[in-house]
């Protein structure tokens, strides 16, 4: 940045007094944020923070019940009046849409990998593809879906990259960091509530933080077809205290 190299060659030619030096400090922060405005310099490289939310446990978990806002792309745990978790997702496309309705989770598989869209894995090459495309010499390996929560068959919650607009093929996809909470919330047997709105989001749902790592790049698929994809997620990690009352 040439600007700021001369501002520092010149600082380095003369004594600094501190009205000087506070001059100098807004003259800089001033170049930043017209840097930053203009796209010259990037805060990519400043580490932010997990996406994460907290959860609870249920005092009885067969009272727990999943509701869904599609409306406002966020999942809201709940237990009678206490909201055992709230987190954003990403519903699916109008293409392809999540399903309305009352349900009920039927299966839970923390290691699911997908029917349909994977790889095809030969000794030479690891490709993108479908089941249904599956080169002759190749073996299909699906794409990891982990923390499986199905609650109508070919629809489930799972981890995956939670994009501000509706994106999926009709699952709900929650954060790899939160899922594991989740995962462990339901039970089979669970009720699942998925309407355009709900009650929850005009308070617990107004000021839940969403994931900005939605556009981070795949791990190689040589790791994402392997077992140790699964290994390395991270587990469920859950609140001391009781879970706060709904407002």
């Amino acid at each position: 940045m040439p600007r700021s190299s001369g501002l520092t060659e010149r600082i380095s030619r003369r004594k600094v007094g501190p009205a000087m030096m506070l001059s100098l400090a807004r003259r800089l922060a001033l170049f930043l944020a017209a840097a930053l405005t203009l796209g010259l310099v990037s805060c990519s490289s400043v580490p932010s923070k997990p996406y994460d939310c907290k959860a609870y446990r249920p005092a009885n978990p067969s009272a727990v019940q999943i509701k869904v806002s599609l409306s406002n792309s966020m999942v809201y745990v709940v237990e009678g009046n206490r909201l055992l978790l709230a987190t954003a997702t990403t519903i699916g496309t109008p293409e392809n849409p999540t399903p309305k309705g009352h349900f009920k989770v039927f299966q839970k598989i923390a290691d699911k990998r997908s029917n349909t869209y994977g790889f095809h894995a030969s000794s030479d090459a690891i490709r993108p593809g479908t089941r249904a495309q599956t080169p002759s010499g190749s073996r299909y390996v699906g794409y990891p879906m982990p923390y499986w929560v199905e609650f109508s068959p070919g629809y489930g919650f799972h981890a995956g990259c939670v994009w501000p607009m509706p994106r999926s093929h009709g699952c709900l996809r929650i954060h790899k960091n939160v899922a594991p909470k989740f995962f462990e919330l339901a039970r089979e047997g669970t009720p699942v509530y998925i309407a355009d709105h709900q009650p929850e989001d005009q308070t617990a749902g107004r000021n839940v933080p969403r994931p900005t790592d939605y556009a981070d790049p795949d791990p190689p698929a040589s790791f994402l077809i392997s077992d140790q994809y699964f290994a390395q997620l991270p587990r469920a990690f859950f609140e001391e205290a009781p879970a706060p009352l709904l407002p």
